[in-house]
């Protein structure tokens, strides 16, 4: 049963929140720096959530951005546009009601997203449930 605010994509039984979790989990996955999940159900019609992490280079954004892209198609969810991968120092991933935001360091400090969106509740999307069994740990932060 979905959390309130959660809204099913079509054509896959993931929730945007889930949509959200895995595009975090894909960052994780090739180092990315600091991956957050940020609700913004009821703040902006925007979108639901924000992912936002960062890379070390151009080189690891690209990276980053092409892998999150990459898992996702693999679950039958493809972006709606991307921008930004060309010079790689801020692309952007449109899932429709999820936003992923892969940053350069330095550029991620500069615009820091998440004190923009302060108000938003922010998601723990470690999924690691090696020392927890099967049981998820997934949990929300005011």
């Amino acid at each position: 049963m979905p959390i309130t605010g959660e809204k099913k994509c079509p054509a896959t039984p993931l929730t945007t929140m889930d949509i959200a979790i895995a595009a975090a989990g894909a960052a994780s996955m090739k180092k990315a720096g600091d991956p957050v999940v940020l609700d913004l159900t009821g703040l902006t019609i925007v979108a639901d959530f924000f992912v936002i992490c960062s890379g070390e280079s151009t080189t690891q954004v690209r990276a980053v951005s092409e892998h999150i892209e990459d898992e996702l198609r693999k679950a039958g969810i493809k972006p709606r546009g991307i921008e930004g991968r060309t010079f790689g120092h801020w692309v952007l991933l449109d899932y429709g009601d999820v936003i992923v935001h892969v940053f350069e360091k330095e550029t991620r400090l500069f615009y820091n997203l998440e004190r923009l969106w302060m108000d938003a509740k922010t998601i723990d999307a470690d999924e690691d449930k090696s020392d927890m069994g099967r049981q998820d740990k997934r949990t929300v932060h005011s």
